[in-house]
């Protein structure tokens, strides 16, 4: 009998673990319905529950690119999707946060309101010019998420932030810069581009390495 059931495990997780980078994907749109129940309605330790969703849901982002990879299912379509969720997330972490500390959404309204302009000016460029969404997936955009982690989560624990923000703003300023500038470069749509210098290199035709990690 445990023989048949470790054989019928093997049969199932060979059948079915090339959908693990899209589950680890769509887990994301789960937590962000969570994120915002919790926000709404914050019952006990819901601080502590919601920063453990951002930090799953960051890892869980970090890795179903890298599984895709391994997997060889990283496809353009799945690299989309992963953006689109990505926003998803993120927008409802940072509604999350202004449901538990309005106040400090109120002392800053300006910089949040510059940083998220900035953000929606890559869509409508990328829009402009490609007719299709950002899925650059640079690598400095990556440590900018990092700091948007460090960011809300400090915010949703004690409605403050003072040099981390500064840090979030000032990170995520330039490398929105630097998308926008990859978008002008760039001839035509491209997922997973590094870098400005990559942009360059793409532009002039020539090869470019990526990171198995980041940008396979």
């Amino acid at each position: 009998m445990n023989k048949l059931i470790c054989f019928s495990v093997i049969i199932f997780v060979r059948k079915y673990y090339i959908h693990i980078p899209i589950l680890l994907i769509y887990s994301r749109l789960l937590f962000s319905a969570i994120i915002l129940l919790l926000s709404l309605t914050q019952p006990q330790y819901y601080r502590v529950i919601i920063s453990t969703l951002l930090v799953t849901g960051l890892i869980t982002d970090v890795f179903d690119g890298i599984i895709a990879r391994k997997l060889g299912v990283s496809t353009v379509k799945l690299r989309r999707l992963d953006s689109f969720i990505d926003q998803i997330f993120w927008l409802s972490a940072l509604v999350g946060s202004y449901l538990i500390c309005k106040e400090f959404f109120k002392e800053n309204t300006l910089l949040l309101g510059v940083l998220l302009g900035a953000e929606a000016l890559t869509y409508i460029v990328s829009y402009l010019k490609f007719k299709k969404e950002v899925a650059t997936h640079a690598i400095l955009s990556k440590v900018w998420t990092l700091t948007i982690l460090a960011t809300l989560v400090q915010i949703i624990n004690t409605c403050d932030s003072s040099w981390l923000f500064a840090t979030c703003f000032y990170v995520g300023i330039i490398t929105r810069i630097e998308i926008i500038a990859i978008l002008i470069i760039i001839e035509k749509w491209e997922n997973d581009v590094p870098s400005l210098y990559h942009a360059i290199l793409i532009r002039r035709g020539k090869p470019i390495k990526r990171n198995k990690l980041f940008n396979g």
